[in-house]
């Protein structure tokens, strides 16, 4: 099946659109919710849970079965029930790409009832868009694809999920998060809540000392500061940073720096370029946020560190160290390490930067 042409933003806004829809009690009686971005999907699920029935009506009227213990003909068969007492009943499949005979739904969906609410969970992947299952849910009621994040879509995610529960973050505190987290949207969620709950009362700024204090990350020795280290050719630091990676490895995965530096090399790279064909070519260099839409960052504060340290980093130079990247990327999986520890090789690579 060919790759989903949906982008990670496409999905944000059906996800708003469609939570806005269902909190006017705007429903549709089936929701095929599928991709492989599980946050989403589970969000909406619980939405449509909580929202359609009242805690009494749920009682009576909604039932969640679970796809490996079940098949198309048992949920069928519910959807075809009345409700009891009430205007809706809700069917909730979790789960259902484990259902068997999936496919088979598609005798109901071509014809749902109009007093159930039928919810597909579908994760891990998105239903074949060229089956009778997807084109009937699609025709007679709402399919959302949920699209899982890049590492550079993350930043203006969080920060916009982080200003919707009325709180703000700095740009350390983000790159801590994300370096740590990835771009797992369920644990970031889980670590924000665990982290806003023990904020003082009344603060809603979430610094890298609230991060390094409830959440486990040192605010002085993560990827961002050895980013920040490297490129203000601070080898001291930089290597002092590396020393308490290689104390704490599984805090601190070297293919997880290694991108980190990678990106922060790539980007360097385009602002030279930028700069050269400015300098050659009278190309007028782009401003701060066209360079934030071609660089994929979310903020201002990225740009003008990118531009300071630019001069000290010709392209020449910095068409090495991303060949460096590439030769040491395969080395933290294991090609041609020479036996050498993932600190070792952390090491041997901030000083082969520093050489050049």
């Amino acid at each position: 099946m060919a790759k989903s042409a949906l982008r990670f933003r496409d999905s944000v806004a059906a996800y708003e659109q469609l939570r806005a829809k269902i909190s006017k009690g705007d429903y549709a009686p089936v929701y095929l919710l599928m991709g492989e971005e599980r946050f989403f999907i589970d969000r909406l699920c619980d939405q449509l849970a909580e929202h359609v029935l009242s805690p009494e009506e749920q009682a009576f009227n909604q039932t969640t079965v679970y796809g490996k213990d079940s098949d198309a003909g048992q949920v069928i068969n519910l959807c075809r029930q009345l409700p009891m007492m009430g205007r809706f009943q809700v069917v909730i499949v979790r789960e259902a790409q484990q259902l068997r005979q999936l496919e088979k739904l598609s005798l109901y969906t071509q014809q749902p009832s109009p007093t159930t609410l039928l919810v597909l969970c579908h994760k891990e992947k998105s239903v074949d868009k060229r089956s009778a299952l997807y084109k009937s849910c699609q025709q007679k009621g709402v399919v959302f694809e949920s699209v899982r994040p890049r590492d550079y879509e993350i930043s203006a995610w969080l920060q916009e999920f982080v200003r919707t529960a009325g709180f703000t973050i700095d740009q350390k505190a983000m790159a801590m998060l994300t370096d740590h987290l990835g771009t797992d949207l369920s644990k970031i969620e889980n670590e924000l809540h665990k982290l806003t709950v023990s904020l003082p009362e009344g603060r809603r700024q979430i610094t890298d000392r609230d991060i390094e204090r409830n959440i486990g990350i040192s605010k002085d020795f993560n990827n961002f500061e050895l980013c920040n280290a490297v490129l203000a050719r601070d080898t001291a630091r930089a290597l002092m940073i590396a020393d308490h990676f290689s104390r704490n490895p599984k805090d601190n995965p070297l293919l997880l720096t290694i991108m980190a530096l990678f990106s922060q090399f790539k980007d360097l790279f385009v602002i030279n370029y930028l700069m050269w064909m400015t300098r050659h070519r009278q190309k007028p260099f782009p401003s701060d946020v066209e360079l934030m839409r071609i660089l994929h960052k979310s903020n201002t504060f990225a740009i003008d560190q990118l531009k300071k340290v630019a001069p000290a980093w010709p392209n020449r130079k910095v068409f090495e160290i991303l060949g460096l990247m590439r030769e040491y990327d395969a080395k933290s999986k294991g090609v041609d390490t020479g036996g050498a520890s993932d600190g070792e090789l952390l090491r041997e690579l901030l000083l082969k930067i520093f050489l050049l």
